[in-house]
């Protein structure tokens, strides 16, 4: 059964909810709480994110890679408040800041003292029993955030770092343990099951210390709920779909946890907190003027469909990474050669119909252009072999858990090409010989530089040979690159989807 879900309003209602049946009770996030957010919230700076994530009662986030986005100080910003630097307070009120913590046991400002960018962890106190809460991102950040928004910053293993806070935390009295952590895994189950669990995430859980009772874990925007290594590892999906609910029992005498139970509980459309509710509509109804500035204009709709006996590749898709490209091309944003970008990333058409903000067809709106591309991925430059490519490519056909075949096709820039064989074994579909950039055949030894959303860079949508992808640069965030391929090259139309070719 599919049911309607998320909205902060709507996760606030549930949060309290849970609340209300134990006094003993933390709200914590993994991360990437800024940075990827509707545009009602990135027009205001992710003002609106953190005022909402005050009222529903978040006590600790463990910092992801997108709180990087736009650099330090403006995440110290975000944890102490203050009116942007861009552009004051622009919803005319004074920001305060988060009421709840920041942690960031891995992000390193000075290595020779150890001093981190925000506390290591949390602990709290409840009839006179302490449970600690460690905070982190993941130790590849630096490789899917532009450079200047880590700039000064060392990002440290995380499982080292978890097994040089423990003993730490035990020396104290602590014996209940919580890591959150902005790190995942890669599921093939239910929502509420772990079969198959893949990714970073496990090897993570399976060395850190023992004395570590849960984990909390996102990034992969993923949703599960596990066992590994005697310890609770969850992650709740994204856009506030799920809560986690986990209980611990913790014995008065030693500390330690006796029991621990977790469950992901879906967050349906029903009861809406008022003052949420009341506080995103203030801000949609700030934002409407800005959503209707238009970035561009388009001769025809832009598709997010494949059309009927194509070959995956469909119009909206095409221009996404033709933007990408033009983005990175230049030798200073990474010298890119090619782009390609996951299917499942473009969330909406570009209709060529006027709607009823605007005067006339074709018009394109930074709205418009949002709802396309509303992640807030950063784009990401790295270097492949022709080899690598054509592994890429192989991974876009796979068979899933039930043996049922299936495709995620590549969405790629102008200029690249390739053939697949319909009847082909996975793993073989794709001839290297019919792979071409430019007109001009790939070589498997021959290294090429390659633009991907932060998403695919590391290995989502089971794209693992971009694990492997060498000398990545940061770059700018994907509706960014949008916006200025809309502002250069308008009027933009619909390009010939004769990149990829099907054959039997």
């Amino acid at each position: 059964t599919q049911v309607d879900a998320g909205g902060v309003a709507h996760f606030a209602s549930r949060v309290a909810a849970l609340r209300a049946t134990n006094p003993n009770t933390v709200v914590v996030s993994a991360g990437d709480l800024i940075g990827a957010s509707p545009l009602v919230s990135a027009l205001f700076h992710d003002e609106p994110t953190i005022e909402a994530m005050n009222l529903l009662g978040l006590d600790i986030n463990g910092v992801g890679n997108h709180e990087f986005d736009k650099g330090t100080a403006e995440l110290l910003r975000m944890q102490y408040g203050g009116c942007s630097p861009v552009d004051g307070c622009a919803d005319g009120t004074f920001f305060a800041g988060a009421s709840f913590q920041f942690l960031a046991a891995n992000v390193v400002v000075d290595t020779t003292s150890g001093r981190t960018l925000f506390p290591r962890y949390d602990v709290r106190e409840f009839d006179g029993v302490k449970i600690a809460f460690i905070g982190m991102t993941l130790e590849d950040t630096p490789s899917i955030v532009t450079p200047i928004g880590v700039a000064g910053l060392s990002f440290m293993d995380e499982v080292d770092t978890v097994n040089d806070i423990v003993p730490e935390l035990q020396a104290q009295g602590i014996e209940a343990i919580v890591v959150v952590l902005h790190e995942g895994g890669l599921p093939t189950g239910h929502f509420n099951e772990c079969p198959g669990l893949s990714g970073p995430l496990v090897d993570i859980a399976t060395n850190v210390d023992p004395a570590v009772d849960v984990i909390v874990s996102g990034h992969t925007h993923q949703a599960y709920n596990c066992i590994l290594g005697d310890r609770i590892v969850t992650s709740a999906a994204s856009f506030g779909r799920l809560v986690t609910d986990i209980d611990l029992e913790i014995s008065r005498s030693t500390g330690e946890v006796t029991s621990k139970t977790a469950n992901n509980v879906v967050v349906a459309r029903e009861d809406a907190d008022p003052a949420v509710d009341a506080l995103v509509t203030r801000y949609k109804d700030l934002a409407a003027p800005l959503a209707n500035v238009q970035i561009g204009t388009i001769t025809a709709t832009l598709d997010r469909a494949v059309p009927v006996g194509g070959a995956g590749l469909f119009t909206m898709g095409a221009v996404i990474a033709d933007s990408q490209l033009a983005a990175t091309r230049d030798a200073r944003t990474g010298g890119a050669e090619v782009a390609f970008m996951n299917p499942g990333g473009v969330r909406a058409d570009l209709t060529h119909a006027a709607s009823a903000t605007e005067l006339m067809d074709g018009v394109v709106t930074y709205g418009e252009a949002f709802a396309v591309q509303p992640f807030g991925n950063s784009l990401v430059v790295m270097t492949l072999t022709g080899e690598q490519i054509d592994a890429l490519l192989e991974q876009q056909f796979r068979v899933d858990s039930m043996g049922t075949a299936r495709s995620v096709i590549l969405q790629v820039s102008d200029g690249f090409a390739y053939t697949y064989s319909q009847s082909a074994p996975v793993g073989a579909k794709v001839d290297i010989a019919s792979i071409r950039i430019n007109g001009v055949p790939i070589e498997a030894t021959r290294t090429y530089r390659v633009t991907v959303n932060s998403f695919l860079a590391s290995g989502g949508d089971g794209f693992t040979v971009l694990n492997d992808g060498a000398d990545r640069l940061g770059g700018a965030l994907d509706l960014d690159a949008l916006r200025d391929y809309f502002a250069a090259r308008s009027p933009v139309s619909p390009p010939p989807l004769d990149r990829i070719t099907a054959v039997p």
